[in-house]
């Protein structure tokens, strides 16, 4: 892939989707994860007709779309389940995303993916950005945004690379604690410090 890659990501409810969209609102192209994991349990998709066959019915709301919730509280009590289902969903996203990728037009392109550097996806970007907050305030966020048991949101805080390896492995890092126009000013530093690498990247072709 041509493009400058920019991988963001961060521990849940540290508030990647809002740095998503104002690099967006600069004009830069993202692929996220998590709406390519929900186009692929799209119904008729081979990804939830395979999800159905395993768990059921019961994994499907009254319209017939996946019940998120339901499948999350499946998975993080079993391990066994979460590896067949990242067995089953991970290469369907890779492929979708790296295409999408290919298709992006802006001078660089964000990937943004909360599990960026668990499944080794860091090695396809130029740059690793991390979405910082204390883990209190990741309880906090995600309980209220998701109307979940703070226990929930530890299990899967468990799951992801604890905070301070996640900070080792970052060449960037936007601390998300503050107000929305200090996260702006982070956002705007960095957008002008990518614009410049990219531009030197496409030079030395």
């Amino acid at each position: 892939m041509s493009h400058f890659i920019v991988g963001l990501t961060g521990g849940i409810g540290s508030g990647k989707t809002t740095v998503g969209l104002q690099f967006e609102a600069l004009g830069i192209d993202s692929v996220d994860a998590d709406i390519v994991a929900r186009e692929i349990m799209a119904p008729g998709d081979i990804a939830l007709t395979e999800i159905t066959k395993r768990f059921g019915k019961q994994i499907l709301d009254a319209q017939g779309q996946l019940d998120r919730r339901k499948l999350r509280e499946i998975v993080f009590a079993d391990p066994n389940e979460k590896v067949w289902l990242n067995q089953l969903t991970h290469p369907l996203i890779r492929a979708r995303m790296f295409e999408a990728l290919q298709q992006a037009q802006s001078p660089y392109v964000l990937l943004i993916a909360p599990l960026l550097l668990e499944n080794g996806l860091e090695q396809h970007c130029n740059r690793v950005l991390i979405v910082d907050v204390p883990e209190s305030v990741q309880i906090e966020r995600t309980s209220q945004r998701d109307k979940v048991a703070a226990t929930q949101v530890e299990q899967i805080l468990a799951s992801q690379i604890n905070r301070s390896e996640r900070l080792k492995r970052a060449d960037d890092i936007i601390h998300n604690t503050g107000s929305i126009e200090q996260l702006q000013a982070q956002v705007d530093t960095l957008h002008h410090s990518y614009l410049l690498s990219a531009s030197e990247k496409s030079l030395t072709k």
